[in-house]
């Protein structure tokens, strides 16, 4: 019982990955938290579904349907859709109306379904048409720039481009790559003083708070994990 996954960067500013899987009878995986949205497109029982999945701020168990199969553009952090708060989807999703196997409707218009290998001709004609756009302030500050702005601007303005604070966002970040380092194998104490957590107990309650299972379980691999996705 798993999920067989597949996935690659991007060279878009606007996509941080690209992936597509498809699933067994798994039943249910962890959906560990993400600072990214994501555009969802599965297949299931002969019917189309597409969904726009916002920011995730912490673990939650997701089920998952048997004998489908799903791809994703996970966009970069700043890249906003039109006519969607990002701050009202954290921890949710809106499913799009009048899917087909070759259309989907976004942003008030309808568009050739994307695949694993377009999705980024898929999104520059989103970018192209106003649908989708990157915060250059928020992007910046992202990269390692200071930004000439208040304290209350800045947080507002990552609000508004990512749904979270930029401080929930690295802590999200710091998580996820301690999640992958044990899944590799690397010792709890390295992982700890490697991401410059204090101690274990902080290592734990980051990795319980963002990714729901102890450093235990990720280095003996006990659970199925939406690492970069979330069917």
């Amino acid at each position: 019982m798993s999920l067989s996954f597949e996935d690659r960067p991007s060279g878009s500013p606007l996509v941080e990955r690209v992936w597509r899987s498809r699933s067994d009878d798994i039943g249910e995986m962890t959906s560990i938290a993400s600072g990214h949205w994501t555009l969802v497109v599965w297949a299931e029982g002969g019917s189309a579904f597409a969904a726009v999945q916002g920011p995730e701020s912490r673990a939650s168990p997701a089920p998952v349907p048997p004998d489908a199969t799903f791809f994703g553009i996970r966009f970069s952090l700043g890249t906003t859709l039109r006519g969607l708060a990002l701050d009202r989807l954290v921890d949710g999703d809106i499913e799009l109306p009048d899917v087909t196997r070759r259309t989907l409707w976004l942003g008030g218009s309808r568009w050739p379904r994307p695949d694993f290998d377009d999705a980024e001709s898929f999104v520059d004609a989103l970018a192209e048409a106003g649908v989708v756009a990157r915060d250059p302030v928020v992007a910046g500050v992202l990269d390692g720039q200071r930004a000439d702005l208040s304290v209350r601007t800045l947080r507002r303005r990552f609000l508004a481009a990512t749904g979270l604070p930029h401080q929930t966002l690295v802590q999200i970040e710091r998580a996820r790559r301690a999640a992958t380092l044990l899944g590799d194998g690397v010792p709890i104490p390295e992982v700890t003083h490697e991401l410059g957590y204090f101690d274990h107990p902080h290592l734990a309650r980051s990795l319980r708070r963002f990714v729901g299972h102890s450093a235990t379980e990720l280095r003996e691999r006990r659970t199925q994990l939406s690492v970069l996705y979330k069917p």
